[in-house]
């Protein structure tokens, strides 16, 4: 992340799952990363998108430290112990479309609203993790209902956002970024592990892009490659 100032602060929320964990290791590696501070449900302070409260009471915990030039989200919910992707209206049903849409848009907008004040007021950038599936341009095959649906809406939040946070924020830097199959937790029941790279892999790849983006790129959508990805 050589855009980022020398002696940097990171933040990676959702640090427990493949990809956060490998956001935590590299930015740890990195020499001139002076700290990245990792958070989910069972950390200190916790942080979990089911609970607003956590969200507030973690942001206020932090505010006592340093500003932060990097924030990734790489919390996000595919499937569960009791749902997987629908594959037709049919199978729709308010639980899962709740517990989907808290957890990939609910909990990243109050991430923003309560994380925002917290990054720094030189370059700064907020990488929210979101996918190719939600984009509603390259919707070729249909299904996934809950999933592309709230990462759609994510997208939307995300770019919202960044328009409120230029005003205030003239350096920051909001972005969508899809990483890409992963061998993950999340991809592992669509053939994660035998068609998806390393998540060490895929982290490395999207802080490259992360750090190549100007304030004029704000509010996009991008691809673990850097491209730009249609709504």
């Amino acid at each position: 992340m050589n855009s980022l100032p020398d002696g940097f602060h990171a933040l990676v929320v959702g640090a427990s799952g493949s990809i956060g964990a490998a956001f935590v290791d590299l930015l740890g590696e990195a020499p001139r990363c002076a700290s990245v501070r990792a958070l989910h449900r069972h950390s200190t302070p916790p942080l979990d998108f089911a609970d607003e409260d956590s969200i507030a009471q973690a942001a206020h915990v932090l505010a006592d430290g340093p500003r932060y030039h990097l924030i990734v989200n790489a919390a996000g919910l595919l499937h569960g112990a009791d749902f997987m992707p629908e594959k037709r209206l049919a199978d729709l049903h308010y639980p899962q479309l709740l517990a989907t849409f808290q957890a990939n848009a609910f909990g990243p907008a109050l991430l923003m609203r309560h994380f925002v004040p917290l990054l720094a007021s030189e370059r700064a950038i907020m990488a929210m993790l979101s996918a190719k599936v939600g984009s509603i341009g390259d919707n070729r095959l249909g299904g996934w209902y809950s999933y592309r649906a709230s990462k759609a809406a994510l997208n939307m939040l995300v770019n919202t956002a960044a328009i409120e946070v230029a005003r205030s924020h003239k350096n920051a830097v909001l972005v969508a970024l899809h990483p890409g199959t992963v061998a993950s937790n999340l991809s592992r029941p669509f053939r994660g592990d035998s068609i998806g790279r390393p998540a060490r892999d895929a982290a490395a790849d999207m802080l490259r892009v992360l750090d190549a983006l100007t304030p004029a790129d704000s509010g996009s959508f991008r691809s673990w490659d850097g491209s730009v990805l249609p709504w």
